[in-house]
């Protein structure tokens, strides 16, 4: 069982290895713009989120 373990965790990490080399670099500045647009998106609900239970806790308490 522990030779298996091991020929998987070797395989799985060569196999890794040469899929992370046959990536262009476009690829990944894209991936990375698109990231940052998420971030933003999201940033940009969870302001929106608060507003709205800070709203609503507002007119609670009058």
């Amino acid at each position: 069982m522990q030779k298996l373990k091991a020929l998987f965790a070797v395989g799985s990490t060569v196999a890794a290895g040469s899929v992370f080399a046959a990536v262009p670099s476009e690829v990944t500045e894209s991936l990375t713009e698109a990231g940052t647009d998420a971030a933003v998106i999201g940033g940009a609900v969870l302001v929106v989120l608060v507003g709205i239970a800070a709203f609503k806790y507002m007119r609670r308490a009058m």
